[in-house]
């Protein structure tokens, strides 16, 4: 029942850890062209949001908990370590894109020089993160499903 219960929470973790980055992914064609005004009124809208951090971080983890519980089981195992890595893949490039851009804009309340640059890092690098999760949701799914 164990193993069960992690697949459970692994998949609605996946599932919650998407709802934040598939609604950057679906406002950016929308907000890209925004001039300052507007995409600095717009940002104002995700205050609070880091807290859905969290969320991605628990994905991970019990993502890879579900990969140590099903490793000697191929496709299982497979299917939780892609999605393990689809999450950490997540988290760096939030880090490495999305992160700078919020610390360059003091989390879009500051307009620097290079907002334009910082705009397309932060729509960009969430529109990866996206992808990123929607494939983890996939294969942590089909972790599940692929138990014999």
């Amino acid at each position: 029942m164990t193993l069960r219960a992690v697949h459970f929470v692994a998949i609605v973790l996946a599932a919650l850890a998407l709802v934040p980055a598939g609604a950057h992914l679906f406002a950016l064609p929308n907000k890209i062209g925004m001039g300052q005004g507007q995409y600095f009124t717009a940002q104002s809208v995700y205050s609070g949001w880091a807290l859905l951090g969290l969320v991605l971080i628990g994905a991970l983890i019990a993502n890879g908990t579900l990969a140590m519980l099903v490793r000697d089981e191929m496709a299982p195992f497979r299917f939780a370590l892609a999605a393990t890595i689809c999450f950490t893949l997540s988290l760096i490039v939030f880090f490495v894109w999305v992160f700078p851009a919020n610390q360059a804009t003091q989390n879009w309340t500051a307009v620097p020089n290079d907002w334009r640059a910082l705009r397309v890092r932060w729509e960009y690098g969430h529109a990866v993160s996206a992808i990123l999760c929607f494939a983890a949701l996939c294969a942590t799914t089909l972790s599940a499903l692929s138990r014999e």
